[in-house]
């Protein structure tokens, strides 16, 4: 196998990567023994990099295009290598592929909930979860801080670091924030700018840029979410009589649709009872007067008011007897004025009433002439 893939490499002159992955930030081209032909041909892709490192240490650094590798092209390669005159024979060094795309739809959430104190509620507990967007924005220092000499790199081995910082600064930032609970949705955009702002210069000591990062729910508990989805649900049902009778029409319906179901036996029976419980309340014998018979109202006393005083075109009242009393007593009523109360087909004088009559002769007639 050795003296084939060493035969092979003699062939190959063409060094380049075709990334058909989604989620792989560094490739190391493979070569026997990492030897490279004088005047190979590179090919770097769009929104790729590759660095080149001899022993060890990074030597030169490739963006995008078509690169003939030779003395010229390698000034730091060959002054590592101690090339003062130039080579024609195969040399080595590795070959590290940077892809610097973007890449999108990482995940981040709070492993456990993250505690804090709401005007509101008191001490809660939320959970939080989002999505964030990086690229590598500094090649050589990536590799150097990250990648290490593995011969490809992926997402998912800096993910769970990226999450960590993500999340140990989210905590902070929310509990710093002191915003009600119920108004985070409404900050959500917010969140995110100050939270990207807050973990950006950390990301780019890994040669790491955040692109963008999203704060996509922020939740309670399930019990608290529970209960303000009751409170919310009395809120919109209101009236809970309405609410029950409402219930209860939509379930004979649902019966009437399914007469012969469990659900229909047992509905029927309600309603068999509910109708025998009504007509218990109707039916009376002539010794027991009916409980359900609308009882007329209270007799009026006399501290309540029955009397409509009309004066100067308006109408007030009622007013009870002390009240219309009072009234003659501070010369309010005459015995003129027109008083109305239930049983009179219309107004009469307050002196035409006799309950009155002896207030108004109480008052001694004008002196004479």
């Amino acid at each position: 196998m050795e003296i084939w893939e060493k035969a092979k490499a003699e062939l190959v002159d063409i060094i380049e990567w075709n990334d058909d992955s989604s989620d792989t930030m560094v490739w190391r081209f493979p070569r026997f023994e990492n030897e490279i032909k004088y005047g190979a041909q590179l090919i770097v892709r769009q929104s790729q990099v590759a660095v080149f490192v001899n022993m060890g240490v990074i030597a030169d650094v490739f963006t995008s295009g078509m690169h003939q590798l030779t003395t010229k092209n390698l000034p730091l390669l060959t002054t590592l290598m101690g090339w003062k005159y130039g080579f024609h024979s195969p040399f080595k060094a590795e070959v590290y592929f940077v892809n610097t795309r973007n890449f999108t739809n990482l995940k981040w959430g709070t492993k456990s909930p993250v505690t804090l104190r709401d005007p509101e509620f008191g001490p809660v507990r939320l959970r939080a979860f989002g999505t964030y967007v990086v690229k590598v924005g500094d090649s050589v220092k990536f590799i150097k801080e990250i990648v290490g000499t593995g011969g490809r790199f992926t997402t998912e081995e800096v993910s769970d670091q990226l999450k960590n910082l993500i999340v140990t600064r989210f905590s902070d930032m929310l509990a710093e924030s002191k915003i009600p609970v119920l108004d985070l949705a409404a900050s959500y955009n917010e969140l995110s700018s100050f939270l990207t702002g807050k973990i950006a210069p950390e990301f780019l000591e890994y040669g790491i840029e955040v692109t963008k990062l999203l704060v996509e729910n922020i939740s309670l508990p399930p019990e608290v979410e529970e209960a303000l989805d009751k409170k919310s649900s009395m809120g919109i049902i209101g009236n809970l009589d309405n609410y029950l009778k409402f219930q209860s029409a939509t379930a004979m319906e649902a019966a009437a649709k399914n007469p012969g179901g469990e659900a229909s036996a047992g509905v029927g029976m309600g309603i068999g009872f509910a109708m025998a419980n009504q007509l218990g309340k109707m039916v009376t014998t002539p010794q027991e007067p009916s409980q359900s018979a609308s009882a007329p109202p209270p007799l009026p006393q006399d501290g309540e008011g029955k009397y409509y005083v009309g004066k100067n075109g308006k109408q007030a009242g009622p007013f009870n007897k002390d009240a219309i009393i009072g009234y003659i007593k501070k010369k309010a009523i005459t015995k003129d004025t027109l008083i109305w109360m239930q049983g009179l087909e219309e107004w009469k004088a307050a002196g035409l009433f006799s309950e009155f009559a002896a207030e108004f002769n109480a008052t001694p007639p004008p002196l004479p002439e």
